[in-house]
């Protein structure tokens, strides 16, 4: 699991009021089946059977791996364009590069994290480096498509490059569980993620036993995607394990907690949270574009066709060490 820890008991504490706050009921929990993406690489469709009045403004979410590849077998995906969303790559363990044709590129490693803004429309490409291809080596990580409102649907492309290091690190009440805030707000606490749509991305690691009860901006959704482990979700204490995906109802908190036993390889409960302002828009997806409309679609895919959604680059651009591409 990732490589961005920290002594929780010295960090700033998450805590919820019970007298004022109403924690929010497990609404579901479904099982993500499995699948391969790209050039072939296994992944987890987590939204998989989940309403989409229950994800807004999220999109889809993928799993990849955790694999352990042998030398040679690596797998990334070709150039391919994307419009209207944005696309955010987290990774757990192993190596990835990006590279768009914006001029947005990077490597990311463990607890690092790619946010590109389509918008408007380009192409990109995401495939482990060459030496890992040739080593072989452990890859998990997570993507996730969050959709943009109509008026930022054809905003022109942005990429930002968030280091492990820049997320906020905090703790639950008891210190028993580790928050690493990537983007949003949670708590008063602010992650490094810039997003065009409000939303909350949290990674948890809750060690066995531990209990972790969060305040929720009331105005969000609420997600938790089981990354390892086993344990608990809710004031109901609903069964989950990994690759499963909670959602709750409304309310002003959400808890979890892990398992006293958990599985041998998988010490701890990891959880990915979650949370976004909807978007209530009419969407259409359609392979790589998410619109508004039907007609709009079509458009995308004449533009990709006649080549507007930009040209494939001739060399690999060099690292972006942290900053904006707008």
């Amino acid at each position: 699991m990732p490589a961005i820890t920290a002594d929780t008991l010295t960090l700033p504490r998450v805590v919820t009021d019970p007298a004022t706050t109403v924690q929010r009921p497990v609404r579901s929990v479904t099982t993500a089946p499995s699948d391969f993406e790209g050039e072939g690489f296994p992944v987890r469709r987590a939204f998989a059977g989940v309403s989409s009045a229950d994800l807004d403004p999220f999109i889809h979410m993928d799993q990849m791996g955790e694999v352990e590849y042998a030398p040679g077998e690596p797998k990334g995906t070709s150039w391919h364009p994307h419009r209207g969303f944005e696309t955010v790559t987290y990774i757990i363990d192993g190596i990835f590069d990006h590279q768009d044709s914006n001029g947005g590129g990077g490597t990311i490693t463990d607890g690092d994290t790619q946010w590109m803004t389509a918008g408007s429309g380009l192409l990109h490409i995401e495939k482990p480096p060459e030496h890992l291809v040739v080593s072989g080596g452990l890859f998990h990580g997570i993507q996730l498509w969050v959709n943009l409102p109509r008026a930022h649907k054809f905003h022109p492309p942005r990429y930002q490059d968030i280091r492990g290091g820049q997320a906020r690190l905090l703790a639950s009440a008891d210190g028993g569980a580790l928050l690493r805030v990537i983007a949003g707000e949670l708590d008063g606490h602010q992650g490094p993620g810039v997003t065009f749509t409000p939303i909350t991305m949290v990674h948890a690691t809750l060690a066995p036993g531990a209990t972790l009860d969060l305040p929720w901006n009331p105005g969000y959704n609420a997600l938790a995607y089981v990354l390892a482990g086993q344990g608990t979700a809710g004031t109901g204490h609903a069964a989950i394990r990994k690759g499963q995906l909670v959602t709750f109802g409304p309310g002003g908190a959400l808890t979890l907690a892990a398992a006293q036993r958990q599985p041998q390889a998988e010490p701890n409960l990891e959880v990915l949270l979650l949370g976004g302002q909807p978007i209530r828009e009419p969407v259409v997806h359609y392979g790589p574009f998410v619109m508004n409309t039907r007609a709009e679609i079509l458009r995308a895919m004449e533009d990709y066709q006649a080549g507007r959604l930009g040209v494939v680059p001739s060399a690999r651009m060099p690292h972006t060490d942290g900053k904006e591409h707008l």
